[in-house]
């Protein structure tokens, strides 16, 4: 995407969408505008746009806004480490499933789903999307 700064109607049908969703996200910390014009407008880098699809995907999938926030503020994450945890902890997740009752296996098997649609979500986030 291209450089120049949008307004914040621009960023919202961009991004798909409403100003009223671009201003909540932007008073969570969720979007920093980039600038403002004379008249006090909100300009937003046209890049915002790809980081709400973030913020929508991840949201979809249960993790909550103050969360996501927390993650795009917090500094930088040593993923390493995050995906051993994760790897980890479906290797237990297997373990389990072999042993569960019915019921419980498919409680394990929706989690399991979780977690691969915030994998994937995770693998289509830009490398060069602005999170802080």
């Amino acid at each position: 995407m291209s450089g120049t700064l949008v307004r914040i109607g621009e960023l919202a049908a961009m991004a798909g969408v409403s100003i009223r969703t671009v201003d909540y996200y932007t008073g969570l910390g969720l979007l920093t505008p980039a600038s403002r014009t004379a008249s006090n407008y909100r300009l937003y880098a046209r890049a915002d746009a790809d980081r709400i699809a973030v913020i929508r995907s991840l949201e979809t999938q249960g993790v909550s806004l103050d969360d996501i926030a927390a993650a795009f503020t917090g500094g930088h994450a040593d993923v390493a480490a995050i995906l051993t945890s994760i790897d980890d902890d479906l290797r237990v997740l297997n373990t389990a499933l072999e042993t569960a009752t019915p019921e419980t296996q498919g409680l394990l098997a929706a989690i399991a789903t979780r977690v691969h649609s915030l994998v994937s979500i995770a693998l289509q986030i830009p490398p060069d999307l602005p999170l802080g």
